[in-house]
């Protein structure tokens, strides 16, 4: 992985960055429209961030740090703004957090205690990601329209994100023990 900084893929995801107090104020202030706009333009730049990395032969270590985090910061003050605005169960948006605070604790332990060790993300945390996303594009679609099977599927999709963040938070609590008991190399 290149050390590079300013390539296009990074810079995508800064712009990315640079939306999310844009989506927050839209949230709050309840123009649905303008941020599901955001919202949108927010999917395509992950998504072409990470196409143009690879045929571009772009990969950086900033890129494969930030760009979780770029995606973490949008869902959770997604999550937040959303139950503030009572769009969503505040037990839903706290369940969320506690699991990401939880899982950054642990990495930050592990960090100092016993040095780094790679943790990729499970199949379960990638489900549980994907529901998430879901779930708020659901919501904020549902600001800015009134179909009623969307909001039957958003209902459907929360408790699926509540299931999958409880499942896949133990999970990953438990792949962490067993690593962490083998030895490193």
């Amino acid at each position: 992985m290149s050390s590079r900084i300013f390539t296009v893929p990074n810079q995508l995801t800064f712009l990315r960055l640079g939306f999310l107090p844009f989506f927050i104020i839209s949230i709050h202030y309840r123009r649905y429209d303008l941020a599901l706009a955001i919202l949108i333009i927010a999917a395509l730049t992950d998504g072409l961030d990470g196409i143009l990395a690879r045929r571009l032969n772009q990969k950086t270590a900033l890129g494969a740090y930030l760009d979780p985090i770029a995606d973490k910061l949008l869902l959770s003050s997604s999550f937040v703004v959303l139950a503030m605005n009572r769009k969503i169960s505040w037990w839903l948006a706290t369940m969320v957090l506690s699991r990401d605070i939880l899982i950054l604790m642990t990495a930050a332990v592990i960090l100092v205690v016993v040095g780094y060790r790679p943790f990729p993300p499970s199949i379960y945390g990638k489900l549980t990601t994907a529901l998430q996303i879901m779930f708020i594009f659901a919501v904020v679609l549902l600001g800015v329209t009134e179909w009623r099977w969307l909001s039957h599927l958003r209902n459907v999709i929360g408790y699926l994100v509540a299931a999958f963040t409880v499942f896949s938070g133990f999970h990953y609590c438990f792949t962490i023990a067993r690593r962490l008991n083998e030895p490193h190399t």
